[in-house]
């Protein structure tokens, strides 16, 4: 009898897993490709008047997928017949090749249900999700060049590969769980220049948008101006939905303070407009300061700018409690330089040519822009960075150590004594401990060897024969026979005021006297002695 063996065609392994994410990258420009595509197709169908037919359509979409890549375009069908560059990217639809590569690295890294699937390495991941995305890209732009706005082959050369890789790498990051820099300050001086971007970005569209809804009349004739057709208008409508985002950043730009140029000569700032701007008709561009010199209003914008640094700095700051001084000023100043480089890259992708002649520079200069970020970042994050820190470090008054009591002198009260006669003792006063009762030995009556008389070795009561004339072993009276000559066992014979009962104790090596004889008091010359109790009866 034969067995089958199958026997599978390929083997999966490494090759494979690159292979598959080469295809994957090349399917998801394709669906970028497609959706603008579609958007264009569907606006060229519902036009009244169209001026080409599907082919120019298809080339349209071609360089609007280019334009959301960061390459620039050129148009070759102009009034004068030179070709002027269009090199402003809307943002918003840089929003979906990024998301789509990013997607794509994402996944490509992923183990599957199972988790046999194979997996490229993380640098292989990039480099083969990139290159099938850029061999379509190629493709793209090799078809632009025969229609009516061809791609600049400069900037597809820079832009279009930086883009695509930039967002792979940031796929396969998210796949391995978003780490960060193993040093402490570069994590927390990335996570601070994040959150200081988000900050300047979100107050620039705030400004944008009080602007704009102050010269609203203006921005309403400019949009009816623009296209009469409901198809024109939702085209219009369309794109300026697009430039929403960078509308945020010439915000964010003009509150940072170097602003933006409208044309060659013309720039506008915090302080004013100078120069003569050339400004084509859009709704967008109704927002736009007036001419002449800037009021509190424009001023305002400042505070932009101030809260995006403070934010910064303070995120720093409680990040680099524990930190020394100069650890979290240099994090600051780290987190400057990284918000400053993010507004530079978006400055520069905000603005741009609009032609040839005066609007040849439209829009945020990069390197101003993110000088300015540094700057706010340096002179107003490092010192909030700083203040917050030595905050943070602030012990709470609740919960500083309160300063130990000054000790009281005890007063030591002797037995029997008067009240009143009470003297302070110099030491501080000590716990009393008490001793654990002791069972009594075996064969004994559990009595305490100094007889019936006494119950402890400096008994305070003593109910023996002489229990009349002693109450106890350091009595201040002696109620006996003989109390006019024994008054005070432990008083000063002398009147010394330095006087110490220790002083009468005996050495080692000084005999003690003996206790009285039981059957005859003490004489009256004789004191007995301060440690020791007369002997009970036997």
């Amino acid at each position: 009898m034969t067995h089958v063996t199958e026997h599978p065609l390929v083997q999966g392994g490494r090759s494979a897993a690159l292979a598959t994410a080469c295809v994957r990258g090349g399917v998801a420009a394709g669906l970028g490709l497609g959706a603008l595509a579609v958007l264009v197709i569907v606006a060229w169908i519902s036009s009244p008047y169209p001026d080409s037919g599907p082919a120019g359509a298809l080339h349209v979409a071609a360089g609007i997928w280019l334009l959301a890549h960061g390459v620039d375009l050129v148009r070759t069908d102009t009034l004068s017949g030179l070709p002027a560059p269009l090199g402003i990217v809307p943002l918003l639809l840089v929003a979906l090749p990024v998301w789509l590569v990013h997607r794509t690295a994402r996944d490509t890294l992923d183990p599957g249900d199972d988790g046999a699937r194979p997996r490229p390495s993380p640098g292989g991941a990039v480099a083969a999700v990139a290159g099938g995305y850029l061999l379509v890209a190629a493709a793209v732009v090799v078809y632009s060049e025969s229609g009516p706005l061809p791609a600049d082959l400069l900037t597809a050369g820079l832009w279009l590969p930086a883009v695509v890789t930039g967002a792979a790498g940031a796929g396969v990051w998210t796949a391995l769980g978003r780490p960060l820099p193993g040093q402490r300050q570069a994590a927390a001086a990335l996570r601070a220049a994040g959150l200081g971007t988000l900050t300047l970005l979100g107050g620039g569209a705030v400004a944008a948008a009080v602007s704009l809804a102050w010269h609203a009349g203006r921005a309403q004739a400019s949009f009816e101006g623009l296209a009469g057709e409901w198809s024109g208008r939702v085209t219009v409508l369309l794109l300026v939905l697009a430039l929403l985002p960078n509308m945020a950043v010439w915000g964010a730009a003009y509150g940072l303070g170097p602003g933006f140029t409208l044309g060659t000569g013309a720039l506008a700032t915090p302080l004013g407009l100078v120069g003569d701007p050339t400004v084509p008709p859009f709704p967008l561009l109704a927002a736009l300061p007036a001419e002449g010199r800037g009021t509190w209003v424009h001023w305002a914008t400042a505070a932009v700018p101030l809260a995006a640094a403070v934010v910064q700095g303070g995120r720093v700051g409680r990040a680099a409690r524990s930190w020394a001084a100069r650890e979290a000023a240099l994090t600051a100043l780290g987190a400057a330089w990284g918000c400053g480089a993010v507004v530079a890259v978006l400055a520069g992708a905000a603005g741009g040519p609009l032609g040839t002649g005066r609007l040849s520079a439209f829009g945020p200069v990069w390197w101003q822009a993110g000088a300015a970020a540094v700057l706010w970042g340096v002179c107003v994050g490092v010192p909030v960075a700083l203040g917050v820190r030595a905050w943070g470090r602030r012990v709470p008054r609740s919960l500083r150590p309160k300063p130990a009591p000054a000790p009281v002198a005890a007063v030591a009260v002797p037995a029997g004594a008067p009240s009143g006669t009470a003297e302070p003792r110099p030491e501080a006063a000590a716990p009393k401990t008490v001793d654990a009762p002791v069972a009594p030995e075996a064969g004994s009556t559990g009595r305490d060897p100094a007889g019936d008389a006494s119950t402890g070795p400096y008994t305070d009561a003593y109910t023996g024969p002489y229990a009349d004339a002693y109450t106890g072993p350091y009595a201040d009276a002696y109620t006996g026979p003989y109390a006019d000559a024994y008054t005070d066992p432990i008083g000063d014979p002398f009147g010394d005021p330095g006087f110490e009962p220790y002083d009468y104790l005996p050495a080692a090596w000084e005999p003690s006297l003996p206790p009285p004889p039981i059957d005859q008091k003490p004489p009256i010359d004789q004191k007995p002695p301060v440690d020791q109790k007369p002997a009970p009866d036997q």
